[in-house]
């Protein structure tokens, strides 16, 4: 069973979920040890799944 890791992004998006519901964690600062670094952003970058553009009618 192979198990999809999460990416940056969604590590993201789901640590403010839990500080706007309460639990009385703290984003990091940028340039901390543990806050990501601009080549962790680069490569989410690179990484990221296109989606076909909505036309509109």
């Amino acid at each position: 069973m192979t198990v999809k890791k999460s990416g940056l992004y969604a590590n993201i998006q789901a640590k403010q979920e839990r500080i706007t519901n309460g639990s009385g964690e703290h984003m990091n600062k940028p340039g901390s040890k543990d806050a990501p670094s601009v080549e962790d952003f680069k490569k989410a970058a690179k990484s990221e799944k296109k989606t076909p553009a909505k036309v509109s009618k």
